[in-house]
């Protein structure tokens, strides 16, 4: 057998020459020798005549990645063979780690020289820095912090490429190509930049996806949100659209707000028509994000925002549907929904809600709190007594409700604040904040003079946590240089459009956010539903704030403190943490947070006053890219499932949760249970033999109480200026519950929601686990059997998808064999599982909404189907819950109760059944090399039409964007 060489060369494949690389990429992990044995064979049957070398590295890496879900530790096999390839190709040969070194400083000058030349990297960085002594600095071994996934997304969204994409950076290279472009306006910049690098390249911090793409490049537009308002005349649309597409250019993600825009019908004078209302004009802007990609890579990214007493408020929540005129619809921008509090106590109290046109209330746009509360019921008066050309009423609750639904079934609007954002806000002097950003954590003023600006990076919380405890002077030392660095980039980076320079340069915004907070809690013992993890996200953020802070009020006495610094919170003294007692005092309803501190706030209020450098400090971003990058858990989410693939822009990803398998290690159980964890779709719950204290520090997204994830924002937002990009992960689709759990958000004093991530109804059967189905059917009858079983144990389950009453109840089933089918486990199981989520959820907030179950929202739903039985997936009608002693109990009990809807019958269909292929054998009669993609399909699930997950559930609305909000990461 012979090999192809990249020069069409061919010459006999060496074994002995491919094993050692395997071997080297197996250096110094704990069963070094059987790994290399198990890569080195199964590789060897994937094989043919005349393979090229790059479908040989392909397939070795393949080969590693499919075998990540026995153990993690091929994840670092693979990681080592593709960076050995980057290495081959941008530094040429190397037989040694020492001559890796050498050659990693030896062509750096030239690699930054050439790629000035060709016009991709600033001058700057020739002329300013002293190329030899960073090189001497670069430390190649650090590569080893990078996971597989995250090396693919560095090379593929991150390092650069000449104009013919070949590769020009190795991991180290750009980890010092970005900290020099973010040293340039530096007294120092050599020092500086490998003080950057230093941090960055052992991911302390990293800087947000933007910043990572184009720092020291020819055009540094590093700055990550931009946040805009449009005004109702013709001129200024149109510069909007310029605008926007300019800004997508750039790689920014922006928020738009178009409450301004007066609603269909309205009169112009100018004319003597009348308008078309915002619809169309944000159809517009949808096409120009698709026409001009973000840095060619993919669509631009966008969110509408809207006040919800807009008149035309309706056809925004329509924006999102599949359905109807396609004109009037977005299908790439995003929508969220500005929520005053005068609609949430109008919510609580069953009171009207009315609707304007903005062209007759053009100031409740700048009004918030008790003062829009007070104009806004002048406008209900003279509606009421027929004064106003227009108005549309409707319940409040009405509208609340249909908000939500919309949200389940399109994921789209998100809710965010207005008078919460505004009166926690401390840079609020030279405006009203109307929206907030792509995803929801900018919260900066802006007119049409003003495009606001911010700028993030993010702390990584798990590499500050050293033997169970954490480094709190490393961490501060990461907190202050970020700060820098964040400054730094407010003046190095570009923007193509003035009003957003002018924004930046006026207020200096920075967002420095934390990530990997449910890594660290799994690596404490801690569940994430706990008091316990409630106290440790409440004592980071408060130490992050605090540094924070105090770095800016040093660079203010160092550089000055930002233009709009007089007449500010900062410029009083106050602090985050003092805005809540001022949110209370103007709302008139208790903001429900813990208010313990722990540092000494009363002289860093003292130190404010005499300037601070930045109006914004602290942001909490997803980072779903740059948490790939620090293989860590993003933001504040949780851990989607303890082993699952992932689907990015880069490719698919197996991965599985390396802290689960060090605990069931260290118990001498993971060889044990890991084929049952596959079959369970990533439910510890469901595994035999795990201890529980395990099985609650490792609940999954969908198992946790929501209303834990709104604790730990409210935690956070405490000491945060700005706010939180908070993901909400629901298992059940009870819209009364979702009521209940987003008041609850609100009295929480949370200012912003992201992404709604409801549990798909149907799940993929495995085909990677061993399974006796025959036994398993035998055990519980027939595929019949099973379902009057389940119509017998649980309520009834009529025919194809039927009601199954009673919440709280029986399962319909007893519980299938851990060798059971998946598909087959989950069809006998409630849509509720965690039972620490019941009582939790109905003491809190709005639980007054209750009543019997609302028919789910019009959407169709295609079947599970497993030997022969179409499974039911109506999820469980639910009583109503118990109205929680609190502020806003006074809402009905039945409020929009309707009766449930039976699902109508439907003949079982029967699907026959193929034996499935080893892995090996299907390997092996490929006719060419398989890409690593095409190995790792043989270890995925048979695809469902709602994801393509192993363990867990996708979310089913939303195609991979979802968790790929390339702006902030």
């Amino acid at each position: 057998m012979h090999v192809t060489k990249r020069d069409g060369t061919r010459e006999p494949y060496d074994a002995d020459r491919i094993n050692k690389a395997i071997e080297r990429a197996a250096a110094g992990l704990p069963d070094q020798i059987a790994i290399t044995t198990q890569v080195a064979s199964e590789l060897a049957i994937t094989l043919f005549d005349g393979i090229t070398t790059e479908q040989l590295d392909e397939a070795a890496i393949g080969v590693a990645v499919q075998n990540v879900k026995d153990d993690p530790q091929f994840d670092m096999v693979a990681a080592r063979l593709l960076r050995k390839v980057i290495y081959k190709r941008v530094l040429g040969g190397y037989d040694t780690e020492l001559e890796l070194a050498l050659l990693h400083q030896a062509r750096f000058p030239g690699y930054i020289r050439d790629a000035i030349e060709e016009g991709l990297l600033d001058v700057r960085l020739q002329e300013l820095f002293d190329l030899d002594a960073l090189a001497a600095a670069l430390d190649h071994t650090r590569d080893d912090l990078l996971k597989y996934i995250g090396t693919v997304t560095m090379r593929n969204r991150y390092m650069i490429t000449d104009r013919h994409r070949k590769s020009l950076e190795v991991p180290q290279y750009f980890w010092m190509r970005v900290a020099m472009g973010l040293a340039l306006n530096e007294a120092d910049p050599t020092g500086t930049a490998l003080k950057f690098y230093e941090k960055i390249s052992t991911l302390d911090y990293l800087p947000a996806g933007s910043t990572l793409v184009n720092a020291g490049t020819s055009y540094p537009q590093l700055s990550n949100c931009f946040v805009m308002q449009m005004e109702d005349d013709i001129e200024h649309i149109a510069k909007s659209v310029r605008d926007v597409m300019w800004l997508t250019k750039g790689t920014g993600g922006i928020g738009l707000s178009v409450t301004k825009l007066r609603s269909e019908g309205s009169p112009i004078r100018s004319n003597n028509t009348t308008s078309t209302g915002p619809i169309p004009f944000m159809h517009t802007i949808d096409s120009t994000l698709r026409a001009v990609s973000r840095g060619g890579k993919k669509f631009g990214a966008l969110a509408f925002y809207m006040e919800n007493w807009h008149l035309d408020f309706h056809q925004f929540l329509d924006l999102r549907q599949n359905s109807g005129d396609p004109y009037r619809r977005t299908r790439t921008a995003n929508t969220a929904v500005w929520i005053s509090d005068e609609f949430m106590k109008r919510v609580a109290a069953d009171q009207d809600w009315y609707l304007f046109d903005p062209a007759e209330t053009p100031d409740l746009v700048e009004l918030v709190g008790s003062e829009f509360s007070a104009r806004y019921a002048e406008y209900v008066a003279l509606a009421e007594a027929g004064k106003m050309r227009t108005f549309r009423k409707m319940r409040a609750r009405e509208q609340y409700k249909q908000i939500l639904v919309t949200l389940q079934t399109t994921s789209h609007p998100w809710l965010t604040w207005k008078d919460t954002i505004n009166n926690r806000a401390l840079n609020t002097n030279t405006g009203t904040i109307h929206l907030s950003n792509l995803c929801t954590e900018i919260c900066l003023p802006q007119d049409r003079d003003n495009i606001s600006v911010c700028n993030l990076a993010s702390v990584n919380l798990p590499q500050h946590l050293v033997d169970g405890k954490i480094d709190w002077d490393r961490m501060e030392q990461s907190v202050r240089l970020a700060v820098r660095q964040l400054d730094n980039l407010v003046d190095i980076t570009l923007s193509s459009v003035p009003e957003s320079e002018f924004a930046n340069q006026e207020n200096r915004a920075v967002g420095l956010g934390v990530m990997g907070f449910t890594d660290i809690t799994e690596r404490l013992g801690l569940a994430y539903e706990s008091e316990e993890a409630y106290d440790l996200i409440d004592q980071i953020v408060e130490f992050v704030s605090y540094h924070a802070i105090d770095a800016s009020a040093d660079l203010a006495r160092e550089r000055g403190s930002y233009n709009n610094f007089a007449g500010s919170g900062w410029s009083q003294g106050k602090v985050p943490f003092d805005t809540i007692a001022e949110v209370e005092a103007d709302r008139g309803v208790p903001v429900t947070v813990n208010r313990v501190t722990r540092l000494d706030w009363d002289t860093l209020r003292d130190k404010v006053k005499g300037g601070i450098r930045n109006a914004t400090l602290m942001a909490v971003a997803p980072t779903a890219s740059i948490g790939l990058v620090a293989g860590t858990t993003p933001g504040f989410d949780p851990q989607f499932s303890q082993i699952f693939s992932r689907n990015t822009s880069s490719g698919k990803f197996l991965e599985v949760n390396t802290n689960l398998v060090k605990d069931l290690q260290a118990l001498g159980i993971w060889d044990e249970v890991k084929d049952q964890l596959l079959a369970a779709q990533g439910d510890l719950s469901k595994v035999d033999g795990v201890p529980q204290h395990l099985v609650d520090v490792y609940k999954t997204s969908f198992q946790l109480d929501p209303h834990a994830f709104l604790e730990v924002a409210a935690r956070a937002q405490k000491w945060i200026d700005q706010a939180i990009s908070r993901n909400i992960y629901l298992e059940d689709r009870d819209v009364d519950k979702m009521m209940e759990l987003y008041a609850f958000a609100w009295e929480k004093g949370v200012k912003t929601t992201y992404y709604l991530h409801m549990k798909p109804r149907h799940t993929a059967e495995q085909s990677t686990v061993r399974v006796n189905k025959t036994e398993n059917i035998n055990r519980t009858g027939s595929a019949s059997g099973r379902a009057a079983g389940g119509a017998a144990s649980g309520g009834a389950r009529k025919g194809f998808g039927g009601a199954r009453k009673g919440f709280g109840g029986a399962k319909a089933a007893a519980a299938p064999a851990a060798d059971a089918p998946v598909a087959e486990a989950q069809a006998e199981e409630a849509p509720s599982t965690t039972a620490a989520a019941a009582p939790a959820s109905a003491s809190r907030g709005f639980g007054g909404f209750g009543g019997a179950k609302k028919p789910a929202p019009a959407t169709t739903e295609i079947p599970a189907v497993t030997d022969g039985e179409a499974v039911a997936t109506t999820p469980e009608e639910k009583a109503p819950a118990a109205a929680p002693a609190s502020v806003l109990s006074s809402i009905a009990a039945q409020a929009f109760a309707t009766a449930p809807q039976e699902q109508p019958e439907v003949p079982p269909v029967t699907l026959p059944e193929p034996a499935p292929e080893p892995a090996a054998q299907q390997l092996s009669t490929s006719a060419a090399a398989p890409s690593s993609a095409a190995l790792l399909d043989v270890v995925e699930t048979v695809a469902s039409g709602d994801t393509e997950m192993i363990g867990g559930v996708a979310c089913p609305v939303d195609p991979m964007e979802r968790l790929q909000c390339e702006s902030c990461q």
